[in-house]
């Protein structure tokens, strides 16, 4: 019997949203029927705005002991947390599902289920899809629907290369004073700016790249999560590392570069083929949230990025509009 209310459990943060995006327009492609109610955290909530695939959009700070009055068929857990397994739980599902044991980042979490999934992909999205069958979803949809936004914040008024350096943590980030040189770099090679994004909490850091860049070869950009979306749609360009910011811009099809350190790219690499991914031979995947920034991020030198920025660009031009 097919379900006919499914509660999907994807708490955060902003990529691992859009990783999910497709196994749940593929869930309700199989299931067209079906009610699709989506738990997540009220900051990452806007992501979901005018979803087709998601009919109502539950926004969860943290397990709670009751998740309204719907009778859900199925929960599809696809953070494989405690909390998210919790939240899950806490609906009362009549079926809960969830990755297998080693696929979990917290064991824990596979004591709440009723059933789990297991999956030999390498690559997030596809793992989520995998999720998605073992429910008996069968029409594989690869969409990423993000909503339409404005640009928020200062942008040059023509064509720029984005970046968003912050990170989950420190370890995947790239040095500062390595922006302010590509900052350089990019004015000289291409005539193009560099755009740094940032949200208010991680403005001082964002500053700080301008401030150490060349004179007029860096723009402060201070944006809320829904103005990011506007910022990434108007970039020529995008130069990203392992964020959120990195795979909104690849789902939207944007040209760019990703830097990639102590994560693995063939896991948690941007989706698709518009993005080029730097990563220094050897590098260590560790996935361990340093406090400082790793040493494998550090061999990725300006001059490098730079290079492989230009092929980007080159490699998709702006088409001039026809007469």
């Amino acid at each position: 019997m097919e379900p006919s209310e499914i509660l999907v459990v994807r708490l955060s943060a902003m990529g691992d949203i859009i990783f999910a995006l497709p196994a749940v327009a593929t869930l309700k492609r199989s299931f067209p029927q079906a009610r699709i109610t989506w738990a997540v955290k009220p900051r990452w909530a806007v992501l979901l705005r005018d979803n087709p695939y998601v009919d109502r959009i539950l926004p969860v700070d943290r397990p709670r002991w009751r998740l309204g009055e719907t009778p859900f068929d199925l929960a599809v857990d696809f953070q494989g947390l405690l909390k998210s397994a919790l939240t899950g739980w806490m609906a009362r599902p009549a079926q809960i599902l969830g990755f297998d044991w080693p696929l979990l980042r917290e064991r824990a979490a596979g004591v709440f289920y009723t059933a789990r999934a297991a999956s030999s992909a390498r690559h997030v999205v596809d793992l989520n899809l995998d999720l998605a069958a073992s429910a008996g979803a069968r029409r594989r949809t690869i969409e990423f629907p993000l909503p339409d936004f404005p640009a928020e914040g200062d942008l040059p008024a023509s064509d720029f290369v984005l970046t968003s350096p912050a990170a989950g943590w420190e370890a995947k980030q790239w040095p500062p004073e390595y922006y302010a040189r590509l900052a350089g770099l990019l004015r000289d090679r291409t005539g193009l700016p560099l755009v740094v994004n940032c949200g208010p909490p991680d403005r001082a850091r964002a500053a700080a790249i301008v401030h150490q860049a060349p004179p007029g070869c860096a723009v402060l950009n201070v944006t809320s999560v829904a103005g990011l979306l506007g910022v990434t749609r108007r970039a020529r360009a995008v130069l990203g590392v392992d964020s959120g910011p990195l795979h909104v811009a690849a789902v939207l099809g944007k040209p760019g570069v990703a830097l990639f350190g102590p994560t693995d790219p063939a896991r948690n690499g941007p989706y698709g083929d518009t993005f080029t991914v730097l990563r220094a031979p050897q590098a260590p995947t560790s996935y361990q949230r340093d406090s400082r920034i790793a040493p494998s991020m550090r061999r990725l030198e300006p001059q490098r990025v730079c290079e492989a920025l230009e092929l980007r660009l080159a490699a998709h031009p702006i088409l001039e509009p026809h007469p």
